[in-house]
């Protein structure tokens, strides 16, 4: 059934200017959901239709920043294709079961591995620009970015945190070099799921393609912040990002 959702002129300007900020921290170091789908939710509107339209201007942000990073050489789109199809099959699964079931189980479970990560984000040497020696080949990689591409699908905060601290963890890429290659991966999810919830009704247009347009300033203007400063910015904004969403989570736990 398609959900029905009417927004008020005022929701147009006010929704552009979060999706450039959002835009331009998602860019950087992710987490730019910890914004905009509480943002969408306060509008009143259902959550499938928020997560829908939420992807649709993600993915224009996303893609923006990831076209930055290819152009200035950093991502490896040839050799990252057959994980990247891993990734966008396990997106379109997740947005199609995400339409089927509740995903308030999730609320519970994300904190922890988020938690986790800030840890590893704050204790790990190996969070500079440096690459180092890799744990997982691309091949052992493959479950990593297709079970990432499940959860982006079905849930998706913290999606870009999974995807760069899984490439600097297992893969032995530096900071920066994970981060554009992060991009490719959530275009990816991202395009997967616009296709899923754009063909099951959930998604709401007019109001979805204001905020790419402000998601693809904020893409610009955060990929070239990330590449001028590195780790060095990509580093603290990862934990910022990493303890806000889960400090959110945790609230709608006492709230909901």
């Amino acid at each position: 059934m398609v959900e029905a959702f009417i927004p008020e002129f005022w929701l147009y300007p006010v929704m552009f200017g979060v999706a450039v900020f959002t835009g331009f921290v998602d860019s950087i170091a992710g987490g730019g959901g910890l914004v905009m789908m509480p943002a969408l939710l306060a509008t009143g509107m259902p959550p499938h239709l928020a997560l829908g339209t939420n992807k649709l201007q993600s993915v224009c942000g996303t893609s923006m920043a990831f076209r930055n990073f290819w152009k200035a050489g950093l991502v490896d789109v040839r050799g990252n294709l057959p994980l990247v199809a891993l990734a966008l099959s396990g997106a379109a699964a997740g947005a199609l079961l995400v339409q089927q079931i509740s995903a308030g189980i999730l609320n519970y479970i994300v904190p922890v591995f988020l938690l986790g990560l800030a840890a590893y984000v704050i204790f790990s040497p190996k969070m500079t620009d440096q690459d180092a020696h890799e744990r997982l080949s691309r091949k052992g990689f493959a479950p990593v970015a297709g079970g990432i591409g499940l959860y982006d699908g079905f849930f998706g905060p913290g999606t870009g945190q999974f995807f760069t601290a899984s490439l600097v963890g297992l893969r032995g890429m530096g900071l920066t070099r994970a981060t554009a290659n992060t991009k490719l991966f959530n275009a990816a999810t991202n395009w997967a799921s616009v296709l899923v919830f754009a063909l099951g009704g959930k998604m709401i247009w007019m109001l979805g393609l204001t905020m790419a347009a402000g998601a693809m300033a904020g893409g610009y203007l955060g990929s070239h912040f990330a590449m001028k400063h590195g780790a060095r910015v990509i580093r603290p904004l990862m934990i910022l990002a990493s303890l806000g969403l889960t400090g959110r989570l945790i609230w709608g736990w006492f709230t909901s």
